[in-house]
This record gives structure tokens, C-alpha cells and sequence, in this order.
């Protein structure tokens, strides 16, 4: 991956249990054009306060993150270990404290082992040149079973640039900013507003997009740095350029989000739910989310039974405007109900083989509008359950 001008270091803290890096550090050579956006949750964990704060300016340098320890539900403690650490980070590297942003995921409610992180920061920032994104995505793991990544290059007066990004993420997951977070890098030079603006759609249609529990973290974080160091005329709304960087951003979100279902805890099936034909496009996204959200649809999809019923009481309780007589639903092709009404056995068969595959479209026609959604779901397993049931142990 060739992306201009940032660094990268993970180390050792055992913030939660030795034997394995959950300290990690990303740096810029020059301050980068920053956006980010934060859970919604009322309860938000410090690291999530103090980088509100810092993102005002516009502007970050770095990026210090652990994990084994959300910092949240930590009450003043708290708020001075993330403040300490942004201190710390930014002395060591020669830069203010409002360009550092900080991010946390772990155990929610536990104080931070402050002093192992004040010991590992020297060592964090001189590893600097050694390490790799791929290191940053490996460090920021907790019940993830595997490193999110994705990379896509692009170009702008002929200058090549590249948008790169990582997330973590499992369980807790039901964004809605912006335990997930996602941190995207670029060298491209690019007009400030147009990447805020560019970046909230592009986090609007994928990690607003994904549901595996229902459950919204203290901690969900994305946030995005361009560092400008590729050097291309600079990249504004409404030209050529603007429109393909706008591509690539979705594409490298949306490719993070879908790997965030897939690694579902303990799921088994990766679902897209399409709904169509709704009043609005908001009334599709209530609907879209009530079917994915529903616990007795997500076990019917584990147990292979094509139980459509489920699938229209969530739609009916969504909030959305619905006429039962003008639903419609399928399972990829298998058209399962029309007009509301089951369209026989024959279709019981041949939707039940849909859902004994890993991956499959759930397309739900509420016959009204023009208003359509999409959104990303997993199954609920007997081992989500084995997972959290233990967490913190």
C-alpha cells in the first residue's frame, strides 16, 4: 500500500492481559484536514469527549488507540487518563494536544491502567518507522477473529493518491454517529468541507448501515485524516475528481462495515436487507433496521426457517407506513409473499434452501413509494450468546 506521509507503531501496554500489542499509534508528517463522527449514545466514554473536543479545529496529526479497556463509565479518572495520554503522545511527538485524538474499545466501567500506558508511550512513538496499518488493525482487535482492512487508489490531475482505512468491531454493534471504530487515512489534497461532507455520506451508507446486536457502544468512533502529501491539485465538490473520491470513500467504508457483519459474534450468515417502495427513504430505513434488528428474525435466519411472518410483523411494528395488502418479500429470487399473502409451499422449499447459504438478499416491497434501503445484518447464534456471556473474564 503506497500512502504518503503517515507512520505507524503498535507495542505491548497489557492494559487488559499481557501477551499481545494493545497500544497503537498512527502519525501524519503534517498536520491533515480531520473529520470524524461519534456514537450518539448519551453515554459516551471519555476518549469520545476529549476527541469532540479536539476535532473542532479541523485538524490531527495522530492517532493514539488501545484496546482491553473502553475508558467509559470511568467518570473524572477517566476523562484524565484520555486527556494524560493525548498530552503525553503529543509531547513525545513535538505537536499540540488538540491535534491528537484518542480512542479507546474494551471493557466498559474498568479505570485504565494509566501508569502502563505512560511507561509503553516512549517506545509507542519511536517505533514509528517499523510499523504497518496492518499492525494498527491487529492491535485494536477484541472479540474481532479477524483484522479489518481496505485500500483503493485514485487520481486527480494525474497525480495518483490512496484512501485506506481499518475498523474493529463484533458485538455492541449498531452504530448510528456517526464496540465499533474505524480509522481512514489519505495523502490526497482535498477542500476541507468537501471531505466532511463526502465523509458523513460515505459513514451514512455503510457503518449507519449495519446492525449485528442492536446494541450501540459508548465508544463508536470513525474518523478520517488527509494529510494532503500526494501532492494533486487540490480535490473540490462537483468536479470529476470530487465525484470518483467520493466513489472510493464509499467503497472502502462500505467494504469495512460488511467485514464488521461478517465477523458478527458467532455469526454464521451475512444478510442485505433491501427495502423498496416505501413513503421515503427514511421509512425505509425504519423498516430495513426493524427486520434486521429483530431477534426472531436474525434466529430464524441461524435455523434455516424461512418464517417470512417475522419478517412482515417487523416491518408492521417499524414506524414505517405500511399497507399489509401491498407487501411483498423474497429471499434472493424465491418470492416468498405477494400482496401480503404467502405464496405456497413450493416457495417454503425453495426459500428455506436461500437461507442455508452463508450470504443472501432479504427484499422487502412496501408497494407505497419510492423510498428505498439497504442495510447489513447477521444471524443470532447460540455462541453470541457464549461470547458476551463471559466478556470481561
Amino acid at each position: 500500500m503506497d500512502i504518503r506521509g503517515f507512520s505507524f507503531s503498535t507495542i505491548e501496554a497489557a492494559i487488559k492481559i499481557a501477551g499481545r500489542k494493545d497500544l497503537a499509534l498512527i502519525f501524519s508528517e503534517v498536520p491533515a484536514i480531520a473529520a470524524a463522527v461519534f456514537t450518539t449514545s448519551t453515554v459516551k466514554a471519555a476518549p469520545v469527549l476529549v476527541s469532540s473536543e479536539h476535532i473542532a479545529s479541523g485538524l490531527a496529526q495522530a492517532l493514539v488507540v488501545n484496546s482491553g479497556n473502553a475508558n467509559a463509565c470511568t467518570g473524572e479518572a477517566g476523562m484524565k487518563v484520555a486527556q494524560e495520554t493525548t498530552r503525553l503522545v503529543a509531547h513525545a511527538l513535538g505537536i499540540d494536544t488538540t491535534a491528537v485524538q484518542v480512542c479507546s474499545t474494551g471493557v466498559i466501567g474498568v479505570q485504565m491502567p494509566m501508569e502502563r500506558i505512560r511507561n509503553a508511550i516512549p517506545a509507542l512513538v519511536d517505533g514509528l518507522s517499523s510499523g504497518t496499518l496492518d499492525d494498527i488493525a491487529q492491535a485494536i482487535m477484541t472479540t474481532d477473529t479477524f483484522p479489518k482492512m481496505e485500500a483503493s487508489s485514485g487520481q486527480a490531475g494525474g497525480v495518483s493518491y490512496t484512501v485506506a482505512g481499518i475498523a474493529k468491531g463484533a458485538g455492541m454493534i449498531m452504530p448510528n454517529m456517526a464496540t465499533m471504530l474505524s480509522l481512514i487515512i489519505t495523502d490526497a489534497v482535498i477542500e476541507p468541507t468537501f471531505l466532511q461532507q463526502s465523509f458523513r455520506h460515505a459513514v451514512d451508507n455503510s457503518f449507519n448501515a449495519i446492525t449485528v446486536d442492536g446494541d450501540m457502544s459508548t465508544n463508536d468512533t470513525c474518523l478520517i485524516m488527509a494529510n494532503g502529501m500526494a501532492g494533486n491539485p487540490v480535490i473540490t465538490a462537483g468536479s470529476a475528481e470530487g465525484i470518483s473520491f467520493t466513489l472510493i470513500l464509499n467503497d472502502v467504508l462500505l467494504s469495512l462495515a460488511k467485514q464488521i457483519v461478517k465477523d458478527g459474534e458467532g455469526a454464521t450468515k451475512f444478510v442485505e436487507i433491501r427495502v423498496t417502495g416505501a413513503r421515503d427513504d427514511s421509512d425505509a430505513k425504519r423498516a430495513a433496521m426493524a427486520i434486521a434488528n429483530s431477534s426472531l428474525v436474525k434466529t430464524a435466519f441461524f435455523g434455516q426457517d424461512a418464517n417470512w411472518g417475522r419478517i412482515f410483523a417487523a416491518v408492521g411494528y417499524s414506524g414505517a407506513e405500511v399497507d399489509q395488502s401491498r407487501l411483498s418479500l423474497n429471499f434472493n429470487e424465491v418470492c416468498m409473499a405477494r400482496n401480503g399473502i404467502f405464496a405456497g409451499e413450493d416457495a417454503e422449499v425453495r426459500g428455506t434452501e436461500v437461507l442455508k447459504q452463508k450470504e443472501f438478499t432479504v427484499s422487502v416491497d412496501l408497494g407505497i413509494g419510492s423510498g428505498t434501503a439497504t442495510v447489513y445484518t447477521s444471524d443470532l447464534t447460540h455462541e453470541y450468546i457464549n461470547i458476551n456471556a463471559d466478556y470481561r473474564s
